[in-house]
């Protein structure tokens, strides 16, 4: 996501954490050679990078698989934090894998402190993954513990239940928004998304694709979104669902170049290509 947004001309930062081996020194040069900037990103010489395995059925659907017995990622420690990074940004973004172990589960809630004393706008896509949580139960509540505090929230049309207990994506997006968030966007695949605010809700249509790679379309569509967000240069609370329309359209317009490639950060387009499709449609 963070890549995305470099590619459409926003500048970011990643905080976290990866092994002192090939693994995690490959991940490290990929993101400084995306121009995101590293200087939160810790090498932990006690645990191994996590590994990601994706698969791609017929349809172009994926699985996941990881080694992750402990993932160097849930070994972050609050003192690790470079808070100043946080009090400089104007967005600051969570996922809920953070969420699952300790000590990275209480320096995401810190983090989450910091931001808010600092007045960032608060961000959150729980992209959920079951082999990683030790139950469905325990995911669903760590995944809702930090929703009272965000501000914009996206989640794919499977999350809905998790989050909210209703798998209706307009039902579960209301639920959000009622929780407190400003803007809630659900990703629907082929049928591009839905965006509810406080005052309305949108459907919006995706854009034709020749898909190759599902890999990284939620976090392509996020990083539009954000980006449409920032541009905008407006409060969270004073989005309208017009607004909060054609973020998602930015969103859906990044994604549809993505799944056209392999790969999550490869794929992530610039924004003279972004452009393209939004005037062209």
């Amino acid at each position: 996501m963070l890549v995305a947004l470099e590619h459409l001309g926003f500048d970011t930062a990643f905080i976290g954490k990866v092994g002192a081996d090939m693994y995690g020194d490959f991940l490290r040069k990929t993101l400084v050679s995306n121009d995101v900037n590293c200087e939160g990103l810790i090498s932990d010489q006690n645990a191994f990078t996590t590994l990601a395995f994706v698969g791609l059925d017929e349809k172009r659907e994926r699985s996941f698989a990881f080694a992750r017995k402990p993932g160097a990622d849930t070994q972050l420690e609050s003192q690790e934090v470079n808070k100043r990074i946080i009090q400089d940004s104007r967005v600051f973004h969570i996922g809920s894998l953070s969420l699952t172990d300790e000590p990275a589960r209480t320096a995401t809630y810190d983090e989450i402190k910091i931001a808010k004393s600092a007045k960032c706008v608060m961000s959150y896509d729980p992209n959920y993954r079951a082999g990683l949580w030790p139950s469905v139960e325990i995911a669903a509540r760590m995944m809702r513990s930090v929703l009272p505090y965000m501000d914009l929230v996206k989640m794919s049309e499977g999350e809905c239940t998790l989050l909210t207990g209703y798998s209706d994506p307009k039902m579960a997006a209301a639920e959000i928004v009622k929780g407190g968030a400003s803007v809630c966007a659900v990703t629907l695949g082929a049928a591009g998304a839905y965006v509810k605010t406080g005052t309305g809700d949108a459907s919006v249509p995706t854009f034709p694709a020749n898909i190759i790679d599902t890999t990284g379309a939620g976090d392509a569509f996020w990083g539009g979104f954000l980006a449409a967000f920032l541009q905008f240069g407006i409060a969270p609370n004073d989005i309208s669902v017009q607004e909060a329309k054609m973020m998602a359209r930015t969103g859906n317009a990044v994604a549809s170049l993505c799944v056209s490639k392999h790969g999550g950060i490869p794929s992530m387009p610039l924004r003279s290509d972004v452009k393209r499709v939004l005037d062209n449609s």
